[in-house]
């Protein structure tokens, strides 16, 4: 949970309160993206080794679990670009109700 916060707090710094989603450049949307996906892997490593110590077998699990991430990570900075896109694109479709009101709107 506190996970979450941190990343809420680090979006916030990102992305000011006064600028819409789609407004965003897509450096600062590779940077979230970075960032949320280094904190998947540091928190599932950090509960791993602290509920299950240092032992070899699960040190092995950990970077099994960090090899089997690693395409998560190799695929997030070209889905979410590509997302980022296509929410541009929709910058019509803002009245339907379908999408959060801060994607094309400031807070």
């Amino acid at each position: 949970m506190r996970a979450l916060f941190a990343i809420d707090a680090l979006a916030k710094r990102i992305i000011p309160e006064q600028k819409a989603f789609v407004d965003c450049n897509y450096s600062e949307v590779l940077k979230l993206s970075f960032d949320y996906q280094g904190g998947v892997i540091a928190w599932v490593a950090f509960w791993a080794f602290y509920g299950q110590g240092f032992g070899a077998e699960n040190m092995s699990a950990v970077a099994s679990f960090g090899a089997a991430y690693l395409l998560v990570v190799l695929v997030e900075p070209i889905a979410d670009p590509a997302v980022l896109a296509g929410a541009k694109l929709l910058r019509e479709s803002k009245q339907n109700g379908l999408f959060a009101q801060r994607l094309f709107n400031p807070a």
